[in-house]
């Protein structure tokens, strides 16, 4: 493996798990100071999120595309923005940096490394909501200008955790990541399955909307740069 695979790979996990633990560390120390508010909490949650993956994809976007998130590489994949041999090693980067993630919140709060969620999440409307969460969130990806991917991801993100029945996942690493925290962003085991199956639907979903409108009579139209390649411009 070179070098500069092994730093993607790096990138991926060490990213990934800075995520899960803005999402999981914020949302415990919201429940821990909202008093009772579930509302205040998951503003509080909300925001952190925000700021976060807005720094992050700022951050690791010029070395691996800060993809942080399986569908988002399953989709650059389809495009030939991620070469196909890279498609499992990032997956797993994702899915070991999303549990080392919760495991830092943790430890961070001196809760039980190691615990499963209680919290169970189902039923058409949140499969529904993670469905047009991750759609979006992938539509976002691919057509927002290249030096504004950050800002309108990160922003994306915080309005879909409000306007969605599912408070916006979007991502199969963090539905993973969120099944080790019994805490305010958990998602049970059992309930993993169908978000993770909704938010692939919505990702290839956003895919072919991407194409359809890219498509002009005559000759396509010119692509909008991915997160990849608006970061890796910036490097």
């Amino acid at each position: 493996m070179s070098a500069r695979i092994s730093q993607k790979l790096l990138a991926e996990a060490l990213g990934t798990a800075l995520l899960l633990a803005v999402v999981i560390g914020s949302g415990i120390m919201a429940e821990r100071l909202s008093g009772g508010n579930v509302a205040l909490a998951l503003l509080a949650n909300t925001l952190a999120t925000v700021g976060g993956l807005y720094v992050l994809i700022e951050v690791f976007g010029p070395l691996s595309g800060a993809h942080f998130n399986p569908a988002v590489s399953l989709v650059m994949s389809l495009r030939g923005e991620l070469a196909p041999r890279l498609l499992l090693p990032y997956v797993l980067a994702q899915l070991l940096g999303a549990a080392c993630g919760a495991w830092l919140a943790h430890a961070m709060f001196e809760l039980n490394l190691l615990q499963f969620s209680s919290k169970l999440r189902g039923g058409t409307g949140q499969w529904i909501a993670e469905a047009v969460a991750t759609f979006g969130l992938l539509l976002v990806i691919l057509r927002a200008p290249g030096t504004r991917v950050a800002a309108m991801v990160a922003a994306y993100i915080g309005a879909a955790y409000w306007f969605t029945a599912s408070t916006s996942f979007a991502n199969p690493a963090a539905v993973f990541g969120r099944m080790f925290s019994d805490s305010f962003a958990g998602i049970a085991p059992a309930s993993a399955l169908g978000f993770v199956l909704a938010q692939l639907l919505g990702a290839l979903a956003a895919l072919g909307v991407h194409r359809l409108l890219s498509a002009a009579p005559g000759r396509p139209a010119p692509e909008q740069k991915t997160m990849a390649a608006a970061s890796t411009q910036r490097g």
